[in-house]
């Protein structure tokens, strides 16, 4: 097993290449152990420092350098025949306490100038899945999972997502989940 770079120390070096190159060994060691899929990378924007994970989110604080690697990222994964990257964790997940209660509010402008770019970027390299959070967003504290305005308009619509949705693990709360926009309930 190969202990890589977090994905926040490999941000702090701001080379898409190295950033291609790292997460195409990742998705060769996850090939050979029999995955097909890489859960990563986590492109959160970070906007609270003593967030429990902000060393697993690329995008550090900067939604452009965030945008720029993730592409890197998602191209390296997909240079691996058969591998897939999922991109993480849509949308506005900042914080760990209290993250599966915590409501995230953010109006759209906010949303789509600071939050979005790294999932839209992502989006234009094709990868192949997005998984939503854990935490609630907007005026009616729905689970992200559980958004048909996060998921079905701005993800799939607005933004072109065509994969899959898949939801971290019991972040799903209710069948409703399925008709917003979720594809994969997880586990």
């Amino acid at each position: 097993v190969t202990v890589w770079p977090c994905l926040l120390a490999l941000s702090a070096t701001w080379d898409p290449a190295l950033v291609r190159r790292v997460s195409r060994g990742i998705a060769v060691e996850f090939q050979t152990k029999g995955a097909n899929t890489v859960l990563g990378p986590g492109v959160n924007v970070q906007r609270v420092a003593r967030a429990g994970r902000n060393f697993e989110y690329l995008s550090g604080e900067d939604p452009a350098l965030g945008s720029k690697l993730v592409a890197a990222y998602v191209q390296g994964v997909h240079d691996v025949p058969g591998m897939m990257a999922v991109v993480k964790h849509f949308a506005f997940n900042q914080q760990e306490t209290h993250r599966t209660t915590e409501t995230s509010m953010v109006d759209s402008v906010v949303a789509w100038e600071m939050y979005y770019p790294p999932f839209e970027a992502a989006v234009r390299a094709n990868v192949s899945g997005v998984m939503c959070s854990y935490n609630e967003a907007g005026e009616s504290s729905t689970h992200t999972c559980e958004s048909a305005q996060l998921l079905s308009e701005d993800l799939k619509t607005k933004m072109g997502f065509r994969g899959f949705v898949v939801s971290d693990w019991w972040a799903a709360h209710s069948p409703d989940a399925l008709s917003a926009g979720l594809d994969v309930v997880m586990p």
